[in-house]
């Protein structure tokens, strides 16, 4: 495999992975916002199941086509507190227009923007965080999925509360504030811009490739065998988990006759069992290998899943969601630290965003076809479907051994354990 070897990083200040998560935490305050507010949108618009599917859908495609141009752009660029910056702004900015809009196509065109900046963020963060600190990737990395797990958390929660008083157009105005705010702390902590008297710090860069070393290394890039299955079987996983995301809201609004601040209530339950287990998976699979706990949390999603279908409008429906978030949202920082240690470390942007562009894929196609189970046979179909889903994951995920990728070289190492 052909790669460009750099110097390694120094380790830099843990401060640095705080301002990263937090950050993140507010990439996913925005489309967590969305989800509760996506009912009431869709019953002002009259929307039926498979349109409401198709708003998510539109995200997920963007973010699709994306993904891949945003990891090339932060594998040669380089200015990572630029475009971390410029990420989460693009990402807050739509749901802003939102506000103002009365027609479907706008809303469409609105989510598309989101995925576009959504997914810049991932392949700019991830790598700049498991490269300094390469021996603890799970870790670093599930303390950022915390800031995530947090954003989703939290947004609902809030947001389920403001309904009380303020319409749906005038939170996604408010809305907006939060986004524009971190965007400028991220520009000042991390080096990018400096207040007046203040000592210039170093910028978040770490070596960008030339335009002909970029290519020469992305031919092997793609012929990794651990790209592909991760990648694929990383997209059957979000299948469920945006399928979720998208009509569990629904379901909870629409058949269990929930009111926004409970329906809130319940996806901040989900959200924080998974705040709860991300350090725990991530840190088990630093010590375990990644693998062995891949397939025990995908394993679980799907019997939990199952459970949810069987139990129908019951308050142990509600347990489970708990249940369900613990075991969902453990894998994704294991996914990545597997990515990342699986192909070199100098296309480590690329390689992250091949695997949120398949993600992103998957996303697209799952809203579309649980809407439509959901109008000809009911949202519960749509439970099994989503079910099915992980255990497709999971059964990818089987047929591949723990590897690792040590520096730029790209030689692997094998982890069966």
């Amino acid at each position: 495999m052909t790669a460009i070897a750099h110097p390694a990083s120094p380790r830099k200040s843990f401060r640095d992975v705080w301002v990263i998560t937090i950050a993140h935490g507010m990439t996913h305050w925005y489309p967590a916002t969305f989800y509760l507010l996506l009912p009431l949108i869709g019953k002002e618009l009259g929307l039926s199941y498979s349109q409401i599917g198709l708003v998510m859908t539109c995200q997920y495609i963007a973010g699709a086509i994306a993904n891949i141009p945003g990891g090339m752009v932060v594998d040669t660029v380089g200015r990572k507190g630029l475009l971390m910056a410029l990420s989460l702004f693009w990402i807050g900015f739509p749901y802003l227009l939102m506000g103002f809009t009365h027609s479907y196509a706008m809303l469409l065109l609105c989510m598309s923007l989101v995925g576009i900046g959504n997914n810049l963020w991932h392949p700019t963060a991830i790598p700049t965080l498991a490269n300094r600190f390469p021996d603890n990737k799970g870790l670093v990395l599930s303390l950022h999925g915390m800031g995530g797990n947090v954003g989703d958390a939290l947004a609902p929660l809030a947001v389920g509360g403001l309904l009380s008083w303020l319409t749906w157009r005038e939170i996604v105005v408010v809305n907006v504030i939060p986004g524009l705010f971190m965007s400028a702390m991220i520009l000042l902590l991390l080096g990018t811009f400096t207040l007046p008297g203040r000592k210039k710090k170093v910028e978040v860069h770490e070596g960008g490739l030339s335009v002909q070393e970029y290519f020469a290394s992305l031919k092997p890039l793609l012929q990794n065998r651990n790209l592909i299955y991760l990648s694929i079987g990383s997209a059957f996983r979000s299948m469920t988990q945006n399928g979720l995301l998208t009509f569990l809201p629904v379901f909870l609004a629409y058949e269990m006759g929930y009111s926004p601040v409970l329906v809130g209530t319940c996806m901040f339950v989900m959200q924080a069992a998974g705040f709860a287990a991300s350090p725990i998976s991530g840190y088990l699979s630093d010590k375990m290998g990644r693998r062995q706990i891949l397939m025990a949390s995908m394993a679980m999603t799907a019997v939990v899943i199952v459970m949810m279908a069987f139990a129908g409008k019951t308050q142990a429906f509600v347990f489970l969601i708990a249940v369900l978030g613990f075991f969902l949202y453990a894998v994704r920082p294991v996914l990545q630290a597997w990515m990342l240690e699986s192909t070199p470390k100098n296309m480590g942007g690329t390689s992250i965003g091949i695997l949120f562009a398949v993600q992103a894929a998957g996303s697209a196609v799952s809203p579309v076809i649980g809407g439509a189970l959901a109008d000809r046979y009911g949202l519960t179909a749509t439970f099994y479907f989503l079910a099915a889903t992980i255990v497709i994951a999971n059964l990818l995920v089987f047929l591949l051994p723990d590897t690792r990728v040590s520096g730029a070289g790209g030689k692997v190492n094998r982890h069966d354990r």
